[in-house]
């Protein structure tokens, strides 16, 4: 049995900004159905504590690193069966709301040293040093927030392998060199083959250069950092690791996103119930105060509303869409700017566009359900969870070929669509290319059977974590055998 902790700064239902805590509650439930005993380590968060609260929470550890008395707590994923080991210091545990930013949206002034007193906790607990009586033969590491932890057990010249996944490159985890100074790090960290990045420290860089093993979360994605267009200065770095670096489609929840049983929906449907879709349309038409018309092709969004997810292609395209026959719902929150102007649009077009800012999971759940096509045209996309919940949903994606994005929705012209065709897919990150597409994909919607079809053929595709599971497991299984 491979005993693995699994090192995360955000799990959901626990808690989550963003797609990296949907892979963190997935994965490690995957990994226990193959027979690993997997730990994930998070911090404490107060909301984290208040939801372990209510499935169970005890001390099973206390810590001195650097002075700074650390707790350890244990939970569980609730649930399941995955045991949550919570790192709980004040600055983790006394700041509310965000985890990595404070009220006025910048981040915390300390986020250096909250993330470093973690990665200590992990390679205590990973050295067995931690008096929990475990000692893990992976160490799987996630993003920047877990960046040191493979450059700290390097140090030791027995320590368990570690594997550090890429979720988003874009979060390198900069400091100053006055923080780093502030650590106590080895000063041999401070080179440009190991933290030092353009004069400041990159926690991310860390992963990358001392992992035994680098991960990213799609194919394509792994192929595109290794370039400078998308590799954020680290594409030389990433080159170098190649022979040690996989791209692995990341997986969905099968059982949290299934329109046959979820019960966010007003009515449930399957392949052979695709009927009932319409009635979700329906409620979500008239949730969101538009006009309610089953002819108007519904385009949804959900995400983070930055220059990433494509939103200025969306604006730039803003006057034909509500000159054309559609319909838009957005749910998400960003930048003011975005938020403002989306705001004015819908308050101005209140039967055409609809807007949400902030985040409503059961609100997220019906516009997959009730859109027609969902809009994801991100200028780059690590991999993407949304457009594979909206390929099992029914729900066309219209995106650009990047990351994963490339790797899960495929376009043919409408008289092959029977070859897998599941969706609408632009070249270039152009307005007028998502313009185009957009009416390549009403062209179809007009034609029921031919939609029909589009429809079946994305949601018989499995996005489950199962064969993505195994892939890791293969990948620990060969560092346990070097």
């Amino acid at each position: 049995m491979q005993k693995i902790l699994f090192a995360t700064s955000e799990v959901y239902p626990l808690i989550k900004t963003g797609g990296l805590a949907d892979v963190s509650g997935s994965l490690p439930r995957a990994l226990l159905k193959l027979g690993c005993d997997i730990k994930i380590l998070l911090p404490a968060y107060p909301g984290v504590l208040e939801k372990a609260a209510s499935v169970g929470l005890k001390q099973i550890a206390q810590l001195e690193i650097d002075g700074n008395a650390v707790i350890i707590k244990q939970t569980r994923l609730p649930g399941t069966k995955v045991a949550v080991w919570l790192v709980d210091i004040a600055e983790f545990s006394e700041r509310a709301g965000n985890p990595y930013c404070g009220p006025d949206g910048n981040d915390w002034y300390d986020n250096h040293k909250r993330f470093y007193i973690f990665s200590k906790a992990a390679e205590l607990i990973a050295l067995n040093q931690a008096n929990l009586d475990w000692q893990p033969d992976i160490v799987h590491c996630n993003d920047w927030q877990t960046g040191l932890i493979p450059a700290l057990l390097s140090l030791h010249p027995d320590h368990p392998a570690t594997v550090f996944t890429i979720h988003n490159l874009a979060y390198r985890g900069l400091f100053s060199h006055q923080a780093f100074a502030e650590l106590n790090l080895p000063q041999a960290f401070w080179h440009h083959e190991r933290l030092e990045f353009y004069g400041q420290m990159s926690f991310i860089k860390g992963g990358i250069a001392f992992a035994d093993y680098v991960t990213t979360v799609s194919p394509s994605y792994a192929r595109e950092i290794q370039k400078p267009e998308f590799g954020y200065g680290l594409d030389g770095l990433l080159r170098y690791r190649s022979d040690s670096l996989a791209g692995i489609l990341n997986g969905i929840d099968n059982d949290e996103w299934n329109p046959g049983t979820d019960a966010h929906l007003v009515a449930t449907y399957n392949r052979r119930t695709l009927g009932n879709k319409r009635k979700n349309k329906q409620a979500l038409q008239e949730k969101m105060g538009l006009a309610v018309n089953s002819e108007i092709p519904l385009l949804g969004f959900i995400g983070r509303l930055v220059d990433q997810k494509g939103v200025d292609l969306i604006l730039s395209q803003m006057s034909r869409l509500l000159t054309s026959n559609y319909q838009l719902v957005i749910l998400g929150s960003g930048f003011p700017h975005y938020e403002q102007t989306l705001r004015n649009i819908a308050e101005q077009n209140p039967h055409k566009v609809a807007i949400h800012l902030g985040y409503d999971e059961s609100l997220a759940h019906q516009i997959e359900a009730g859109s027609d096509i969902f809009l994801m045209p991100s200028i780059f996309e690590p991999c993407g969870l949304n457009q594979m919940y909206s390929l099992r949903y029914g729900t066309l994606p219209v995106v650009h070929a990047v990351g994963g994005l490339r790797d899960t929705v495929v376009e043919h012209s409408l008289d092959e669509i029977a070859n897998g065709a599941n969706g609408f897919v632009f070249q270039q990150p152009e307005g007028d290319e998502l313009f185009a597409a957009l009416e390549r994909a009403t062209l179809a919607y007009h034609q029921p059977d031919v939609w029909k079809k589009l429809q079946l053929n994305a949601m018989s595709q499995d996005f489950s974590w199962q064969t993505s599971a195994k892939a890791y497991c293969d990948i620990y299984t060969e560092l346990q055998t070097k």
